[in-house]
């Protein structure tokens, strides 16, 4: 195993899903203020800063509207422009770590969206991490015994929509131009929040409203970016569970909104449930490097290689 490619997957990861939390907490900080759609599209329109440093000399800007698979990049933006406006409105309702609760039910979706559409094979230990982040986030919701309302239900669509563009990128290949992935994470927000955000929109008032936006979108596109190069790594599962400290110290330091105790052990049984994944991940990749190297012991040499024979 190169343990300096698996560091770097893992320090992009954390440096994404770092972007991540700070850029919704920007969005929270803009409620009340704006429209959530109109939230969402000036975060596609602070996204576009980004294109030149991700570009590679090589590489035309029409890649951004010339996928090689055209449906999974419509897909793509579709879902992206859900996520995003459904978790800018769940993040305005809710308290963060509540809402990310909500959203970090992807893994349960994407697990039976890859069983379901791309016939994967699924082991028993991902259904039980699956399986205990579900209980987490009941435990969270508590439903029955607390009024759930539309802040639970965005985050929820944010999770599905997450899901949904985690599998069109799969399908995409991994041979898809990198501007033709991100232009889908960023004409969905700009074309569908920008038609929803019509009825409601007005032009932004103050420099500290500027700068949150500015600080939601150029952070929110700069996330997509880094995890683009950390799905490469396939290393996102353990620091996306980063996310949710950075929502409670935001919760409690940022906005003043302290968790009671059962959804302090909701999130703590969801983030069990990322880790037990993660630990599977690890085992998995440490028994495939074991039979990698007992192979090499075993064939150390091709003696046709070596003879030039053949």
């Amino acid at each position: 195993m190169n343990m300096s490619f698996l560091t770097s997957g893992m320090m992009l990861a954390f440096a994404a899903f770092s972007s991540f939390s700070i850029s919704d907490a920007y969005s929270k900080l803009l409620a009340g203020q704006l429209d959530p759609f109109e939230v969402a599209f000036s975060g596609g329109i602070f996204g576009f800063l980004i294109i030149p440093f991700i570009r590679r000399p090589d590489e035309p800007y029409r890649d951004i509207f010339s996928p090689q698979r055209p449906g999974m990049w419509v897909v793509r933006a579709i879902a992206i422009f859900a996520s995003t406006a459904a978790s800018v409105e769940a993040f305005m309702l809710l308290p963060m770590p509540e809402a990310l609760s909500l959203m970090f039910l992807m893994p349960f979706f994407v697990t039976v969206l890859s069983v379901t559409l791309l016939h994967e094979k699924v082991s028993g230990w991902a259904w039980l991490s699956v399986v205990l982040g579900f209980i987490g986030v009941l435990i969270v919701l508590r439903p029955g015994m607390r009024a759930l309302h539309l802040g639970h239900l965005c985050a929820v669509i944010a999770a599905v929509a997450n899901a949904v563009g985690v599998i069109a990128y799969r399908l995409a290949g991994n041979d898809t131009p990198r501007l033709s992935l991100f232009g889908s994470s960023l004409f969905g927000p700009l074309v569908g929040d920008g038609l929803l955000m019509l009825a409601h929109a007005h032009w932004p008032h103050g420099l500290k409203t500027w700068l949150f936006l500015f600080g939601y979108g150029f952070l929110a596109a700069l996330g997509q970016l880094l995890m683009m190069m950390a799905t490469a790594a396939n290393r996102v599962a353990l620091p996306q569970y980063s996310q949710m400290l950075w929502a409670v110290a935001f919760s409690y330091f940022l906005f003043h909104q302290p968790l009671d105790n059962w959804t302090i052990v909701g999130i703590i049984v969801v983030t069990l449930s990322g880790m037990l994944n993660w630990i599977r991940q690890h085992i998995s990749f440490e028994r495939l490097a074991i039979r990698e190297r007992r192979e090499r012991r075993r064939h150390p040499r091709d003696p046709q290689a070596s003879t030039g024979q053949g």
